[in-house]
């Protein structure tokens, strides 16, 4: 299946935005604090030949110390509240927390006790992908929106040596 031509074209474009920021590539911790596996299966997809997200320079990773992006899955259960912090706080800066689906945006689980009702009230959120569960086209697009953010946090940073062009191998 051969995407089209304005999806290719804001694929490239972010392609290339994450190069000029990264060099290479963004990382991805995901985090489930409580959700039902919806969202992530959703995620999942990402992966798969149709969106193909590494294509865009986006990765997973299993460790907070190497992500640069936090994707906040689930209605953050106080169990969790503990976890979360520190996944947050071993990340390197600068970081960018997305909340994603609408038990962490709050909308399910407001008046549950065993519950904050929503991940910024433990983490600060800089994008918010509703949807329950979110399709992986507005995920993608929350992504996009994450990497600006991630500019914003950082004008005139980069992750690459002067003399390196982005995208060169090691």
């Amino acid at each position: 299946m051969k995407p089209a031509p304005d999806e290719a074209a804001t694929a490239g474009k972010l392609r290339q935005q994450i190069a000029a920021q990264f060099g290479r590539s963004l990382h991805i911790r995901t985090l489930d604090t409580g959700s039902c596996a919806a969202c992530e299966q959703e995620i999942r997809l990402l992966a798969a030949p149709h969106y193909d997200l590494h294509r865009l320079g986006f990765f997973f990773t299993p460790a907070p110390r190497h992500a640069d992006l936090l994707l906040v899955t689930g209605p953050m259960v106080r169990a969790f509240e503990v976890a979360a912090r520190k996944a947050y706080e071993a990340m390197p800066g600068p970081k960018v927390v997305v909340a994603t689906g609408a038990c962490a945006l709050g909308g399910v689980y407001q008046a549950d006790p065993f519950v904050h009702g929503q991940v910024g009230a433990v983490l600060p959120v800089d994008v918010w992908i509703p949807g329950c569960p979110p399709s992986p086209l507005a995920l993608l697009h929350g992504l996009g929106v994450a990497v600006s953010r991630l500019a914003e946090k950082t004008p005139g940073l980069t992750f690459i040596a002067a003399d390196e062009s982005p995208g060169d191998g090691p």
